[in-house]
């Protein structure tokens, strides 16, 4: 079975880990985190990185540093992961969600201003698949509106918009390093703080409500609780696996580009014909090659078409079910405008294989695998979702 995703492994994490249990300090803010902490601040040119559990937490602390109130609301797109809404619904404050541009299935900028009502508090950004939304439309109507801007960067580490590092852009940036994503700490994440005005509050509600990063920098002779805060500190064995994956972001990304591009070349036929459609990337964007997606006609074509790569012993999934029409969603969410693409799109996306690692014999076989299916087309009704899979 080749799998969809395999957490990578770049071989010198059980050294890490091994050398973090020998220091005997493993609760957090040991040497290993100070290591990633200050590679991402200089490799992204981010003013503050502090890692956390999860890219869950990260967004949490972004919303409670927002200050966001019951009765305020924040602007976000519903083709994302439940952790981007949960964190505004944390707060007491209402997510309103808007619909994405088919191109990059980010939230469409256009229709930003027109969900902005008198309780909006914030714009929340998804660079999905690692590919930038459109940041300087989106900070222009953040700063005419007076509204904060979080970036959800869980799958756009090392990834630009105009030569700048996605989650460096808006008031904050939350990446994820789940064991999913191109770079892994099992579970882990960071948030990129980038005023500084806000490091102190973060430090306090990352440390449980204590000024204890004060305390061991020898700031203040004894620690204490001073403000609201939470447990969002991690293990210095998660650190220590991350701080492998550091070391070797360069391999890492070269290596999945490789994959990506290969993919690419491969199925331009099919996308030159019209058969599929695959990823845009704009010119102004750097991604990272974090996915590598395929959209095919409707929801029956590609259901036929997982259930064919399952066939042939190959995992490819879709991915997220929009969170306006769930139930939670219904609940505590509402959708702004019409649903034009959000839902379509959705419906028409499916994931390949891509990993750190993926052999070329793998991909071959993928590849092989997609090629095989399409050359079946014409047993099928492309053009109608009611009658595609009848045999002609």
């Amino acid at each position: 079975m080749i799998s969809f995703n395999v957490p990578p492994v770049v071989g010198t994490e059980l050294e890490y880990i091994r050398q973090a249990l020998e220091s005997k300090k493993i609760s957090g803010d040991g040497e290993f985190t100070k290591r990633c902490r200050k590679f991402m601040q200089e490799r992204f040119n981010a003013p503050h990185v502090l890692l956390t559990t999860s890219g869950t937490s990260a967004l949490d602390m972004a919303c409670l540093l927002c200050e966001f109130r019951r009765g305020d609301e924040v602007i976000l797109p519903s083709y994302t992961f439940s952790s981007t809404a949960n964190s505004v619904i944390l707060t007491g404050a209402t997510p309103v969600f808007v619909d994405i541009r088919p191109d990059t299935m980010n939230i469409d900028e256009a229709k930003i201003e027109a969900a902005i009502t008198d309780r909006t508090r914030a714009i929340m950004v998804v660079h999905y698949a690692g590919v930038s939304c459109e940041m300087d439309t989106v900070m222009d109507i953040a700063r005419r509106y007076g509204l904060k801007v979080i970036e959800d960067a869980a799958q756009a580490v090392m990834c630009t918009y105009k030569g700048r590092y996605l989650g460096t852009i808006g008031d904050y940036g939350c990446y994820s390093f789940h064991e999913t994503k191109n770079y892994s700490m099992g579970e882990g994440g960071a948030l990129l703080v980038n005023r500084d005005g806000d490091l102190e509050r973060a430090e306090i509600l990352r440390e449980k409500g204590t000024n204890r990063s004060k305390f061991f920098r020898g700031q203040i002779d004894k620690y204490t609780w001073v403000d609201f805060g939470d447990s969002y500190l991690p293990s210095e064995i998660n650190a220590a696996y991350l701080w492998a994956q550091l070391e070797k972001i360069e391999e890492i990304y070269d290596d999945r580009m490789r994959s990506y591009k290969r993919y690419a070349e491969a199925f331009a036929p099919l996308v030159e014909q019209g058969v599929i459609e695959v990823q845009t990337i704009p010119e102004k964007c750097v991604h990272n090659a974090h996915m590598f997606y395929l959209k095919l006609r409707h929801l029956a074509q590609r259901t036929a078409f997982i259930d064919h790569m399952k066939s042939r012993g190959i995992s490819a999934v879709f991915h997220y079910v929009p969170l306006h029409s769930a139930p939670a969603g219904l609940r505590y969410g509402r959708f702004n405008g019409e649903d034009v693409y959000t839902t379509v799109e959705s419906e028409r996306l499916v994931r390949l294989p891509m990993y750190y690692g993926l052999t070329e014999e793998d991909q071959d076989e993928v590849i092989r695998a997609v090629t095989d299916f399409f050359d079946l087309r014409n047993r099928y009704d492309l053009s109608s979702e009611a009658d595609f899979g009848k045999d002609k």
